[in-house]
């Protein structure tokens, strides 16, 4: 029996410092389950999207246990410029399992989830905002700066492509779902512009320590390709007044966006190599992780759609190597949590709390405990 109550209270401590980034996991997942049914490996795209499914659900009633017991906890990280953007991860979430659901035949539910992540995709547009930039008394917030802020810009895109996903399926609503899908890569593709001049002056403004390089620096180029795919869909999408005027800017930029998405990689590989092996910054595992498997995952992605919609040769080869990439750095980061999960359930509540508030005071103050 009291073995039972210190798990409760283990597990009491680590949903109080939950991340809001964690849906991470089940954009990664859903994602990679995409890549590879592309890939035609059926069977590990559906394993995926199981995953993906149960974590989705986990996270959900963890959040809301949290939200219930830990108000106050959610409110700061709405306030906090470096955890608040991370929130965005939920809309992502819903979108890209939605987009994996309409191929499996689940058309109903992927339209339940556009519109959960269309309305939370919307409100979360002013609140976070708000209350972690305009509503914030402690300047300058611009250091705060960093690359969970490109997750709006992801959560942005998602709309779009589940939009563009369901348009040409559905017998009612293409016209609305066609100008959804316009309006949220419109709003993304700005986003990720003036998201963009805020971290790189971030950058350039403030010392850079290896420990400000963390994994969300990644969702800098996840959110060029997840525009990719977006643009990609709505060259593709059936007629539609708001598709037709959009089409050939979206062909266009989509090849800008892929062409910058590329140009970034080596740069975060030489980023990771200068943190970490350089200034040997001990790399283990966090929530954070995700934010990399995702990008490389989209990439992946993205090439195959843009090759597919812009009939660009080559494409179809580098999104199956980029997949397969992803695939390695899902199961290694999946491995890894698990064994990190195993570990904090098992350590005494003391040590559990310690180690929350240890990742707590970690890199930018971000906490990352489970």
């Amino acid at each position: 029996m009291g073995s039972v109550r210190a798990l409760c209270r283990r597990s009491a401590v680590n949903v109080r410092g939950l991340d809001p980034g964690y849906f991470a996991l089940v954009m990664a997942t859903g994602i990679v389950s995409v890549g590879v049914m592309l890939e035609n490996v059926t069977w590990l795209s559906l394993v995926l999207l199981w995953i993906a499914c149960v974590a989705f659900a986990i996270l959900i009633l963890l959040n809301i246990w949290r939200l219930t017991a830990y108000r106050a906890a959610v409110v700061a990280d709405t306030r906090d410029p470096r955890r608040g953007f991370a929130m965005f991860t939920f809309v992502a979430a819903a979108d890209v399992v939605g987009t994996r659901l309409v191929p499996a035949g689940h058309r109903a539910t992927a339209l339940v989830l556009l519109a959960v992540g269309s309305l939370a995709w919307l409100v979360l547009g002013y609140l976070i905002p708000w209350m972690a930039l305009l509503g914030r008394a402690r300047r300058p917030i611009l250091r705060d700066a960093n690359g969970t802020w490109f997750i709006w810009v992801v959560a942005s895109q998602s709309v779009a492509v589940l939009a563009a996903t369901l348009e040409p399926i559905v017998h009612t609503g293409r016209n609305e779902l066609a100008s959804l899908a316009v309006i949220s890569w419109s709003v993304g593709a700005f986003l990720y512009g003036g998201t963009g001049l805020f971290v790189a002056a971030r950058l350039l403004s403030y010392p850079l320590r290896p420990s400000d390089l963390t994994p969300p620096f990644w969702v800098a180029m996840g959110a060029t390709a997840i525009t990719v795919v977006a643009g990609a869909k709505i060259v593709q999408m059936a007629d539609a007044p708001a598709a037709t005027a959009a089409h050939e800017i979206a062909a266009g930029l989509s090849i800008a966006f892929w062409a910058f998405g590329t140009w970034l990689i080596p740069a975060l590989l030489a980023a990771g190599v200068w943190r970490h092996v350089i200034h040997r910054v001990p790399l283990r595992y966090e929530p954070a992780l995700w934010s990399i498997v995702f990008p490389l995952g989209m990439y992946g992605v993205a090439c195959r759609y843009l090759g597919a919609a812009d009939h660009l040769p080559g494409l179809d080869t580098a999104g199956a190597v980029e997949t397969w990439f992803a695939v390695a750095a899902w199961l290694v980061t999946f491995v890894a949590m698990l064994v990190h999960l195993t570990r904090t359930l098992g350590q005494p509540t003391d040590a559990a709390s310690t180690s929350v508030a240890r990742d707590g005071s970690g890199d930018q103050g971000v906490r990352t405990a489970d």
